[in-house]
């Protein structure tokens, strides 16, 4: 699992059916946490909203974590941080 910053916002109008419904998210990974610069899509199924610090599954993780089993997604905001000592 990753801690990161949502930055901004995605819209997609043409996807894979199974994201229907679902907002996207761009997500900056905590610079403590990352090797390099990086940022990711994750789906947010929790109302995350910019400027929040956010915990964010990869993987099977991020597809069990937002229900969403059968879905591509590789990765998804499964919670809102309300203290993080030390994350900048």
């Amino acid at each position: 699992m990753l801690a990161g910053k949502v930055v901004g916002s995605i819209v997609a109008t043409r996807k894979n059916d199974k994201l229907i419904g679902n907002k996207f998210m761009i997500v900056e990974v905590v610079e403590r946490m990352r090797a390099t610069e990086q940022q990711l899509i994750a789906v947010d199924n929790i109302g995350a909203g910019i400027g929040e610090y956010v915990l964010v599954a990869q993987g099977s993780a991020a597809r069990i974590g937002c229900d969403m089993k059968d879905a591509p997604v590789d990765a998804a905001i499964v919670g809102i941080i309300d203290d993080g000592t030390r994350l900048e």
